[in-house]
């Protein structure tokens, strides 16, 4: 709350759908008050992050890999379902997914813009856009209506996605990327960062390995995510537990040899040991029930959240 002129103000509203809060106002995020450097004001549309609940920033590639777009969406679905807030950024590829797993799992999830509220950018994403508003989450930046993004301002939207955030996820990052710009923030303001692992020959895997040999925390499953605010989730995050859903022995095998990372046939009959032709009558039988996908000529992932059909 603060006093201008004998006025006290809480929040201006900019527009019939647009707020602006000043850092001194009530309701401006207290994740950001305590950090030094934060934007003097924001303006939003729907709503802000709420300050009591835990909160994750999940930032990554645009130029993403389908294995890290598949682990974005199921960290982000998982994280959500057990009443932690998602932010990010709503870029194309990573953020994208991280925005899309969270509005999965009910709670609601944020974005921060380099831009002005009132431009959705990338145009590509209004649909996920007006999603986010409409399950309850909000669009926030620290640019004015009419402001259109330009390059300088993603480093200082970075700062911010940090800010909002108890930790922050690196899912898929080259070594030079505006995601370890994010990184660099969390560490600078005390938060925790975590990176996802990924093949050593990939590109988009150096970026998160560098951070953790630098020491950042290794993310292989989102459980551990969770221990940061000592949550225990009641159930495996979906898709993430290889578990024996009712099936056949031979089914069950297959079923069991995939991944989230697309496998090729070639792998999948060698750690099965089953012929080739039983191999791929299995797979063809997982795909009709829902439960593998074929991503390319001849590779497979296990499907996200089939287990689900099958109690």
């Amino acid at each position: 709350m603060s006093l201008r002129g004998g006025t006290i103000i809480i929040e201006e509203t900019v527009s019939e759908e647009i707020h602006l809060i000043h850092r001194e106002s009530e309701g401006y995020p207290l994740r950001l008050r305590e950090l030094s450097g934060m934007p003097k004001s924001l303006y939003y549309k729907g709503k802000l992050p709420a300050d009591d609940q835990p909160t994750a920033a999940i930032v990554g590639a645009r130029m993403c890999s389908p294995y890290g777009r598949i682990q974005a969406f199921a960290y982000a679905k998982f994280l959500s379902e057990n009443g932690v807030q998602v932010i990010s950024g709503m870029a194309i590829g990573i953020d994208s997914e991280g925005h899309k797993g969270a509005l999965e799992g009910k709670t609601p999830t944020f974005a921060v813009l380099g831009n002005g509220v009132d431009i959705c950018y990338p145009a590509s994403n209004r649909r996920l856009y007006q999603r986010i508003l409409r399950c309850g989450g909000g669009i926030l930046s620290e640019f004015p209506t009419g402001m259109r993004a330009k390059p300088g301002f993603f480093p200082a939207r970075n700062r911010v996605i940090s800010g909002l955030a108890d930790l922050v996820l690196v899912v898929e990052a080259k070594e030079k990327s505006g995601s370890l710009i994010t990184a660099s923030f969390a560490l600078e303001q005390g938060k925790a960062v975590y990176a996802l692992p990924g093949a050593v020959n990939d590109a988009l895997s150096r970026g998160c390995h560098k951070l953790i040999y630098d020491g950042a925390g290794i993310a292989y499953s989102p459980e551990i995510l969770l221990a940061e605010w000592g949550i225990v989730p009641e159930e495996s995050g979906p898709g993430l537990e290889k578990s024996n859903l009712g099936l056949e022995t031979d089914l069950n095998l297959v079923y069991s040899c995939l991944d989230l990372r697309p496998k090729s046939v070639d792998n999948i009959i060698s750690e099965t040991g089953l012929p080739p032709g039983r191999a791929g009558s299995l797979l063809t039988e997982l795909t009709l029930l829902g439960l593998a996908r074929e991503t390319g000529r001849q590779y497979y992932v296990r499907q996200q959240g089939a287990a689900a059909k099958f109690p």
